[in-house]
């Protein structure tokens, strides 16, 4: 299994968080703020819903989706000052939203009144949707049709979700096609050994992630052309990650 999509993840994280609004609350990603309000009615809450729905729709959640969505709960609370007390609200949310799929499209439409003039984020979120959808090498008839409805009540054009589906189609098929990775290089590249221990070489991993996050790259005022280097770099990083993982399963 791979693990190069969760780039999607950083690269997507700024666009996602970069006007949060809710009911009273319009938060800036650049100045960490202290939120007392309705979690449920926040763009942050309302995304962790709707990955809920998607996550379950083909009736289990796997090992890369849960993973994908741990590291999602971390970063939409890291804008917040009370970081911890966010994570654990939204992951509680996550959690009740797993049991019924009945307010799927009332989810997708509150997301839309807090983002109806901003059609890219919805976009990048239905993105990011698809990402998760996909994470499992494994794109199931009520996964898509999930995804179909969600992307329909954000008013996205079904060509661009049409465009995204095969976006990531032809992403796994070049994969399966081809290996472009091999174990070899793959700790070379993290700058780790056959001989380390899997807890060595996921704090050689989270180091490097660190190293070449674009978001902290953009906080320092990186060049883009910076930040795109460290977008390439991290999907390589990422790769090589997932191929020693799978390797010692």
């Amino acid at each position: 299994m791979n693990y190069i999509f969760f780039v999607v993840v950083i690269a997507v994280f700024y666009l996602l968080t970069r006007n949060y609004k809710s009911d009273g609350y319009n938060i800036n990603i650049d100045v960490k703020q202290k939120f007392n309000g309705k979690l449920e009615d926040h763009e942050a809450g309302l995304l962790i819903s709707l990955m809920a729905k998607v996550a379950k729709a083909d009736g289990h959640v796997s090992e890369l989706e849960a993973e994908l969505l741990s590291n999602t709960l971390t970063q939409l609370s890291s804008v917040f000052q009370n970081q911890a007390d966010v994570r654990e609200k939204l992951k509680a949310i996550y959690k009740k939203e797993l049991n019924s799929f009945e307010n799927t499209i009332d989810l997708a439409k509150k997301y839309l009144k807090l983002t109806n003039r901003d059609y890219r984020k919805r976009l990048s979120t239905v993105e990011y949707l698809l990402n998760l959808a996909f994470i499992d090498n494994e794109f199931t008839n009520e996964e898509k049709m999930i995804c179909e409805d969600i992307s329909d009540a954000l008013e996205i054009n079904r060509a661009d979700f049409d465009a995204l589906v095969a976006k990531f189609r032809n992403f796994y098929a070049n994969q399966y096609n081809q290996q472009v990775n091999t174990l070899e290089n793959a700790y070379k590249v993290l700058g780790a050994s056959k001989d380390d221990d899997m807890a060595t070489i996921k704090t050689k991993y989270k180091k490097l992630v660190r190293k070449n996050h674009p978001d902290l790259l953009m906080g320092k005022g990186a060049e883009q052309s910076i930040i795109d280097k460290a977008t390439v770099k991290l999907q390589e990083i990422n790769e090589a990650y997932g191929i020693i993982k799978k390797s010692r399963t």
